[in-house]
């Protein structure tokens, strides 16, 4: 299993209705409208060795006493330091850890989204390996 933080930022909105994403970057526009948090300090290796050993995952989002699940298959070309996307399609791409997910951003809870809008907010992300 993986787990790491992600921050709040002013800029989040989480509308996009196809990808989620998570990155290390610490500024958001608003054009990034899939990402749900920012400062991502996931450790990529340990990220690849799921990508290995799995070929479901689960990824649980929790805020404050909120919590989100996202299943998706894995995609096995995930190479990214830098970012996490998952996506309903199919489409990949180094940056793609998740297709065929059954949320995108815009299906995450608003509450958890509006506690994601305030930068002092901390969440935590697990992403596991599903049998």
């Amino acid at each position: 299993m993986a787990v790491f933080s992600i921050h709040g930022h002013s800029n989040i909105l989480s509308t996009h209705r196809k990808t989620l994403e998570f990155t290390k970057d610490s500024s958001l526009t608003k054009k990034g409208d899939c990402i749900v948090g920012v400062k991502a300090d996931f450790d990529p290796e340990e990220i690849k060795k799921l990508v290995q050993d799995y070929s479901v995952i689960k990824i649980t989002i929790l805020v404050g006493n909120l919590k989100e699940e996202i299943t998706a298959q894995v995609n096995k070309e995930y190479e990214d330091e830098q970012e996490i996307v998952i996506r309903l399609s199919e489409f990949t791409s180094e940056r793609t850890l998740g297709t065929r997910a059954d949320k995108a951003s815009s299906d995450i809870d608003r509450k958890m989204i509006n506690l994601l809008k305030n930068p002092d907010t901390v969440g935590r992300v697990e992403i596991k390996g599903v049998e």
